[in-house]
């Protein structure tokens, strides 16, 4: 790396040029290559303007002048698109979707999808209604589309809604099978799987999907290594993460994780265990680090674990939540965990259902801290986001 310090510059009519400061490496005349380094190797003090390749998200990023952001520029199944909106771009413009769910209680089901940018502190807006009026999705995502399938009443159904818009879920086509129960929803950027979940017993199954094929039913990816009612998962380009659930006879809550190799087919392999046997709690990852909070193990926990994505081995304590909660869902940016709805009796926002958002920086450890409300309080709901580890 070289630097490269220009004090001025005239073009040939001598009537001047923009000043150049700074250091950049150049390897040919049709590329740059910026500096680079890990999310803890950040200037310390850094100024407005700044660009740099982070290693951890796979991402260029420029320095705002009050936090890093993502500098994305999205392929999609339309071609090829610089993703300049605030509401649809990644990094600053990441953006959360929430499905589904139920509020007073678990008889009133509702089909809300909620929306808001992860990088911006704040409440969740309205984004439309789902196809159904239901709880317990899973739901997973590509940069332009998000994807809702599975559940409380079995159902085959899958729904998709182009995130960068707001509007009502559409049919995109169906499951193997019909599924309940909460199935755990991951994604790269071209394939979505479904896995777990009810058909109609507690099943080990994975539904696949090509995420930008509407109309292209699932086809059968392999098993878990168990039967996992409502577990939760995240992925990277390349590893998809099944972790949890249980299994009602004999009453297993699961401690394992699962890992598959997201490009190809066939059964789960064995990653490592939680600390505890858990269900129902929130997941979301960037590239390299998954994290999930909350949960049921048996009671309801505050808890935080993380694991690294490219490894395997046992998940790590992260931190603690600012209150229990299960039955929610998580999503994430290249840089930032939300934890969004739940179950919680004793939840300030009502007396069934928890409304609070909660968020966590990925690359360090430690508690949550407080988001904003979602648009709709409720529990067993998933989200997911266009900006995840997957893309």
């Amino acid at each position: 790396m070289s630097r490269l310090n220009v004090g001025n510059l005239f073009n040939e009519n001598e009537d001047g040029a923009p000043v150049v400061s700074g250091i950049s490496t150049f390897s040919s005349p049709n590329y740059f290559v910026p500096p680079s380094g890990s999310t803890a190797q950040r200037p310390s003090s850094p100024g407005e303007g700044m660009i740099r390749f982070n290693t951890d998200s796979g991402h260029l990023e420029y320095y705002t002048g009050t936090h890093w952001a993502d500098v994305i520029t999205n392929n999609n199944e339309l071609g090829n698109q610089t993703l300049a909106s605030d509401k649809s771009a990644q990094g600053t413009g990441t953006r959360a979707l929430f499905f589904r769910g139920n509020t007073d209680g678990p008889t009133v089901n509702v089909n809300t999808i909620d929306y808001f940018t992860i990088s911006t502190l704040g409440n969740a807006q309205d984004f439309g209604d789902d196809l159904t009026t239901d709880r317990q999705p899973g739901a997973l995502a590509s940069s332009t589309r998000a994807l809702a399938a599975g559940r409380s009443s079995v159902s085959d159904t899958i729904s998709f809604v182009t995130i960068s818009s707001t509007g009502d879920g559409q049919d995109f086509a169906n499951l193997v099978s019909a599924t309940g129960g909460s199935p755990a929803g991951i994604s790269n950027k071209t394939r979505g799987i479904f896995a777990g979940g009810i058909a109609p017993g507690v099943t080990a199954k994975m539904d696949y999907v090509t995420i930008a094929s509407q109309g292209t039913n699932a086809e059968d990816f392999g098993d878990l290594n168990a039967t996992r009612d409502s577990p939760f998962g995240c992925a990277s380009s390349v590893r998809g993460i099944v972790a949890g659930g249980f299994t009602p006879s004999p009453g297993t809550k699961h401690a394992s994780i699962d890992y598959i190799t997201m490009s190809s087919t066939g059964n789960a392999q064995d990653f490592g265990d939680m600390t505890t046997g858990t269900d129902h709690a929130c997941m979301a990852s960037n590239s390299t680090r998954g994290v999930f909070g909350g949960g049921r193990a048996p009671g309801l926990v505050n808890t935080i674990e993380f694991i690294t994505i490219a490894s395997t081995g046992n998940a790590q304590d992260f931190g603690d939540l600012l209150q229990v909660r299960a039955m929610g869902g998580g999503a994430a940016s290249s840089t930032r965990i939300v934890f969004a709805g739940g179950y919680n009796p004793s939840s300030p926002f009502n007396n069934f259902t928890n409304g609070a958002i909660e968020c966590v920086e990925i690359a360090t450890t430690g508690n949550s801290i407080g988001f904003g409300d979602l648009f709709q309080n409720r529990s067993q709901c998933r989200g997911s986001s266009n900006g995840h580890g997957g893309l």
